[in-house]
């Protein structure tokens, strides 16, 4: 394993039951945010708790910031637990606590506690000092949970689905946060901060992710640049007459190599350069790929040139 990296899974497998988180290879670099994506259940959340420590490997590794996750747990590994900071889908801290004994109770867990880093969020994201946990809205309780989470200066954040529950526009403050956070740099002008972000919301992870990763029944089934799905990649509206003129023409390239899903009213077919395809194929209509596309059509699309055209023409 490269002990450089922030953030590295190599080969972590671990059984719970019916499921099994298999071999999961997951990496972040200095200066990036990688999104995690996948349906409920997928191994998201396995796969993050693995790497805090929280639950034991059946096999593989898993580091952050070099140290193994196995170490974490242990209190000689404290002063690296105070270089990542982490916020979970719920609001991990006690209900009858008002924000400022929160930060009290951290700055008391925390020596490297900013309690004025602390404060500025706070008023940045609005939130009143003197109101308890319990009174908060969901989305008040996920700012106040990563203002906790930045407050201590960490060096790597996990969030998992930390911008639920968020409006559009709180949603936005967060991701600016972090934009913030990621392009802190080190003496010399290095990157040194890192984000591992697991998301449903992947219209977020659009804005701010660098790389995506799916996961799919503890299987990780793509890890791809974000900038390569949305900037590069298209989805191809096409009819039948299209699909076949395509597939005479040679122009979906290798078996596999193109996906497909089919619809009662044509084909959505995958394209990796939506520029090319456009300028080759005007007459067929190609719009931009969203990340939510692209993870439907890994997913649950097929090889397109396995597809056996219908007789009978276009419908």
């Amino acid at each position: 394993m490269n002990t450089d990296l922030p953030i590295e899974v190599r080969g972590t497998t671990k059984r719970y039951g019916d499921f099994t988180l298999d071999g999961v290879d997951l990496a972040v670099e200095a200066g990036q945010i990688v999104g995690f994506i996948g349906q409920n259940g997928a191994g998201k959340s396995t796969t993050i708790k693995a790497l805090l420590g929280l639950v034991g490997l059946d096999s593989g590794e898993a580091r952050i910031l070099g140290v193994p996750s196995a170490e974490l747990a242990r209190t000689s590994a404290s002063k690296v637990k105070e270089r990542v900071g982490v916020v979970f889908d719920t609001i991990a801290m006690p209900s009858h606590l008002t924000v400022a004994e929160v930060a009290q109770l951290m700055s008391c867990a925390y020596s490297t506690w900013d309690e004025q880093a602390f404060s500025a969020m706070i008023s940045r994201f609005k939130l009143d000092r003197a109101k308890t946990v319990k009174d908060l809205s969901r989305g008040m309780g996920m700012k106040l949970s990563l203002a906790c989470a930045l407050a201590h200066n960490p060096q790597v954040l996990i969030l998992d689905e930390a911008t639920a529950g968020l409006d559009p526009m709180a949603r936005d403050e967060v991701l600016d946060l972090l934009r913030e956070f990621v392009a802190v740099e080190g003496p010399n002008g290095e990157p040194v901060n890192a984000i591992l972000m697991s998301s449903h919301i992947t219209s977020d992870l659009e804005k701010i992710a660098d790389e995506i990763v799916c996961i799919d029944a503890g299987k990780i089934m793509f890890t791809c640049a974000k900038d390569e799905i949305t900037d590069m990649m298209g989805v191809a509206r096409c009819r039948m007459a299209d699909m076949e003129s395509l597939l005479q023409g040679g122009a979906l390239g290798q078996e596999g190599e193109v996906r497909m899903l089919r619809h009662d009213y044509g084909i959505d077919l995958l394209v990796h350069d939506r520029f090319e395809f456009m300028r080759e194929h005007p007459e067929i209509p190609c719009d931009r790929m969203s990340i939510d596309e692209y993870m439907t059509f890994m997913l649950k699309g097929e090889a397109a040139m396995g597809f056996g055209l219908p007789k009978g023409g276009e419908r």
